[in-house]
């Protein structure tokens, strides 16, 4: 049974460092284009279903975090 707690710790570390990589993908200034954004948006989904069974809350936080940066940014457009 250690042995698959200490399995379980390392692919969790293991998935932290690949959200911290695709989180750097999010950002606007990398991930431009609709081909870009896609593939954002398919990596993203992996990673949400890779991590979806752990309890690690740095897991959940992270794919809350990815899950944010596919949603529209709104502007607040006034007009007279």
């Amino acid at each position: 049974m250690e042995d698959l707690a200490r399995i379980d710790r390392a692919l969790d570390d293991l998935l932290v460092n690949l959200g911290a990589l695709v989180l750097r993908l999010a950002n606007p200034e990398v991930s431009r284009t609709i081909e870009e954004r896609r593939a954002l948006a398919q990596s993203v989904h992996q990673f949400s279903v890779c991590a979806r069974r752990s309890t690690d809350p740095r897991l959940q936080r992270i794919t809350h975090d990815l899950l944010e940066t596919l949603r529209p940014r709104l502007r607040v457009v006034a007009s007279r």
